[in-house]
């Protein structure tokens, strides 16, 4: 049984970092290192995605999440996770 991982791209440009992509990535960081999220996503840490008026910026399988927030990334990680099958 082939297990694949949901890739989870969180801005860290300076704009992103000041709406927040920090805090983001630290809170996501500890849900998928425990309980039901433990090995099915990796936290991707990008540089400047140019998109800088939508921070913070994350990126879940190909979709663009503007104003990112923990419950619409987990959201998104749900849907795609879904969507696998």
């Amino acid at each position: 049984m082939k297990h694949k991982r949901e890739l989870v791209f969180v801005c860290a440009g300076s704009d992103c970092k000041k709406a927040g992509s920090k805090q983001l990535k630290k809170s996501l960081k500890k849900e998928f290192s425990e309980g039901e999220w433990k090995g099915t996503c990796k936290l991707i840490s990008t540089k400047c995605m140019d998109m800088c008026k939508s921070s913070p910026l994350a990126i879940v399988d190909n979709h663009f999440i503007k104003k990112a927030d923990h419950p619409k990334v987990i959201s998104a990680i749900k849907k795609a996770l879904d969507n696998q099958g």
